[in-house]
């Protein structure tokens, strides 16, 4: 037994020496660095530390070096990294209102209070491989544009206030006696779950499976007529208390997305026909996680909205059990790890059942020989 930990031990150290290798690549080849990692793959960053929890673009880009771009591998390092870190305290609620917006449009109405801002996009690219990409150097055009040029420095009121002047929407106010939202991070998922938990949830969770509720959500498996009333890319101030001081000030910026998504209801007898929300936020220039995000935190709201619960996307605790990539990963992947005793087990099992299926087959033929001798 000794003898195989040892060897067990040298071939685990002999495969991170491998695996320092492959993520090295051929060295003929400059060396990728972090700084490029979080300027030049900003979008990849941005997942990165929303789904790890974590505000940090360097430390994101270093996770993603170190798992060899592997995005799911890269938030399980950051969030494993972040349990290491000590808590100074809470900062005040994001004003994202107040935002120092890059991009913001609506698809409710055309002309909005402070207008469309385009900004940088895919959306109206043609999705053509632009082989001119494959040059080295530096790309003077657009280094030329600053970001302080494609910003607007004014705030712009949110595009939903205009049918919250006429009361076609639902209000969306905390109330003062509303219960401090628990922290997912600190705190194990529990049932029922608030809203407010449901949204960290949906935040945490695997962009690819809510891109994939979220389209399901279209396709008919919920009472869902989505309208992108707002998508907002920008910058927002953090503010944090301090007890010395006894007020709230400035600690920094960051950079979010955040999307309302306008929904039709019937109303009830209490409430007359309107328009509700669903609502996402997430880190850095992340359109798509937010869009999903705010398709499946509508869904899931079925239930408070007296609609009828009739698909896994109204499901809370299916949707908020199987949307976190670190544990769907973790869950799967262990089937990679010995499983010897449990698969001798099973064979046995089996070896035993299949020999009590012939010798009840061969009882079965015996009886039926009898039968056809006696018959004869």
């Amino acid at each position: 037994m000794y003898v195989a930990v040892k060897g067990g031990e040298r071939a685990i150290e002999a495969s991170w020496r491998l695996l320092d290798k492959a993520r090295r690549g051929d060295t003929q080849f400059a060396e990728l660095g972090v700084a490029q990692i979080r300027t030049q793959l900003r979008l990849a960053v941005a997942r990165v530390m929303t789904e790890g929890s974590v505000y940090d673009e360097e430390l994101a880009a270093l996770a993603i070096k170190q798992a060899a771009g592997d995005l799911v591998e890269a938030i399980f390092l950051l969030r494993a990294y972040r349990t290491t870190l000590p808590r100074f305290g809470y900062t005040q609620p994001v004003d994202t209102e107040d935002m120092h917006i890059e991009r913001r449009i609506s698809a409710t109405f055309k002309d909005v209070p402070g207008g469309q801002m385009l900004g940088a996009t895919y959306d109206y690219t043609q999705r053509l491989l632009d082989f001119t990409l494959l040059a080295e150097g530096n790309d003077d055009g657009a280094a030329s544009v600053k970001r302080s040029e494609s910003a607007s420095e004014e705030a712009m009121p949110r595009v939903v206030s205009l049918l919250d002047k006429e009361g076609l929407i639902e209000q969306e106010r905390m109330s003062e006696d509303a219960p401090e939202p628990g922290d997912l991070s600190r705190e194990p998922l529990s049932f029922p779950a608030s809203r407010a938990t449901r949204l960290q949830n949906l935040a945490r969770g695997d962009e690819g499976f809510l891109l994939a509720m979220g389209y399901a959500t279209q396709r008919g498996y919920a009472h869902s007529h989505p309208f992108a009333g707002e998508i907002r890319f920008g910058t927002v101030a953090v503010e944090m208390e301090l007890d010395e001081l006894g007020e709230a000030v400035e600690i920094g910026e960051i950079d979010v997305t955040e999307c309302q998504m306008i929904n039709q209801f019937a109303g009830s007898s209490e409430v007359p026909p309107t328009f509700t929300q669903g609502y996402g936020l997430a880190f850095g220039h992340s359109e798509r996680k937010a869009m999903a995000m705010a398709l499946v935190d509508r869904a899931l709201r079925a239930e408070e909205l007296g609609e009828t619960l009739g698909s896994p996307t109204q499901d809370v605790e299916f949707m908020l059990s199987h949307s976190d990539n670190v544990e769907a990963s973790g869950f799967v992947q262990h089937l990679k790890l010995p499983h010897y005793v449990d698969f001798q087990a099973e064979l046995e099992l089996v070896r035993r059942l299949r020999a009590k299926h012939a010798a009840r087959d061969q009882r079965d033929d015996s009886d039926q020989n009898d039968k056809e001798e006696q018959a004869a």
